[in-house]
């Protein structure tokens, strides 16, 4: 019997200052972090699954898709994890992969969601990522910073550009918002 995979977004979702967004799962002992991720809903086309899911667990979707991977990445469930889990047929999950920039405050992330994964929420370094999440998701988080490897330095050019005060006086007196400055920048990120 093939091995069926249950299809699915994940998102890294990014800050201005290049952090990423990770929290802290409710239904691990150990409370494992991970980056948003769901299934795709019947009819649903992955950057609206990737939009509902940031609703859904993080309270907001302020945020614009960078880039999309450029297929789909796959991981096994343990046993254990199926067996509580108990969600179908499924093996592990497939999914499709979203950079996406958050354009809100933090202030605006709120985990008391109807159905709460969460219990905390952080925004980490890059490098922190394969670590900090549990062990059958780490290749696909090693795969995923290998397909985009300039997000990191990208983003932290944006934000020290950004806090330039002359920068800043020119944004101020031409009247440019932030996201026309990233626009112009846009073009050096992954796609």
């Amino acid at each position: 019997m093939p091995a069926n995979y249950r299809r699915g977004v994940g998102v890294m979702l990014l800050n201005d200052k290049g952090g990423v967004f990770v929290a802290r799962r409710i239904d691990f002992p150990d409370g494992a972090w991970q980056m948003p991720q769901g299934g795709i809903d019947e009819g649903e086309l992955p950057h609206e699954t990737a939009f509902r899911e940031l609703r859904e667990e993080i309270g907001t979707d302020s945020a614009e898709i960078l880039a999309e991977s450029a297929g789909w990445y796959r991981y096994d469930l343990p046993e254990e994890v199926l067996s509580r889990w108990g969600r179908g047929p499924w093996c592990g999950q497939e999914q499709k992969w979203f950079v996406m920039r958050f354009k809100g405050d933090d202030s605006d992330i709120d985990l008391a969601t109807e159905h709460p994964e969460f219990s905390d929420w952080k925004w980490a370094s890059v490098r922190e990522l394969p670590e900090m999440v549990v062990s059958f998701k780490r290749q696909v988080y090693v795969d995923l910073l290998s397909e985009f490897p300039e997000i990191e330095g990208a983003m932290a050019s944006l934000s020290r550009l950004l806090a330039d005060p002359l920068i800043q006086k020119v944004m101020i007196a031409d009247k440019v918002q932030e996201r026309e400055i990233f626009d112009l920048l846009r073009p050096a990120l992954p796609r």
